[in-house]
């Protein structure tokens, strides 16, 4: 089974992939988000658009994710916004047509919340660090209230454990307590941030 976590930039898709892979025994994160730096990182500076433009990023993590779900016996966490229709359709759309079981959640909040969030992860510089997630922010919101894009949670004041909570129910996927403290689930946060710190 595939789970895909949608939802804007700032969202908590990673931090919620990765609480999930952490109490779904078996389960394992593919991140589309790193086919897109591979082809930046080919591709020269002045080229670099947003690399879900690319078919090379459709096809390359369909095919990815193509692979890990024929070819592995746990859940696939794919964390990744994905708000264009057609696109959607490319990968997600394909991986059904194809057989594979699918379960797709976008993780909403307000503007307000998102934009504290990213405010939060962006390392003493605010939004500055943030500035193509704060350009993306009210296009994403706006796109993800679509039925395509179902199942929603609203996320303003459920905290990451519980959204994986919910994930894993209605995806009918035994999962695993969450025991953390506050402070232990703050380090579990602070470990998934600084790993995905991207430099350019």
């Amino acid at each position: 089974m595939l789970l895909w976590i949608n939802g804007p930039f700032g969202g908590g898709k990673t931090q919620t992939a990765y609480e999930l892979h952490r109490r779904l025994p078996g389960s394992v994160v593919c991140d589309p988000e790193e086919v897109g730096f591979g082809l930046h990182r080919m591709t020269p500076r002045p080229l670099r658009g947003d690399f879900q433009d690319l078919t090379a990023w459709r096809s390359g993590v369909r095919e990815v994710l193509d692979l890990a779900l024929r070819n592995h016996d746990g859940p696939v966490i794919a964390p990744m916004t994905l708000t264009n229709s057609d696109y959607f359709d490319e990968v997600v759309g394909r991986l059904r047509a194809d057989g594979h079981e699918v379960r797709h959640f976008a993780l909403l909040a307000s503007r307000a919340t998102v934009l504290r969030r990213l405010r939060e992860r962006g390392w003493g510089l605010g939004l500055k660090w943030e500035s193509f997630a704060v350009t993306k922010l009210d296009e994403c919101l706006d796109r993800l209230q679509a039925p395509e894009f179902a199942e929603h949670i609203r996320t303003d004041v459920l905290p990451v454990p519980d959204v994986a909570t919910h994930i894993a129910r209605s995806a009918g996927l035994p999962i695993v307590p969450n025991l953390d403290g506050r402070v232990r689930r703050q380090l579990r946060r602070y470990a998934v941030s600084l790993r995905h710190v991207r430099l350019g």
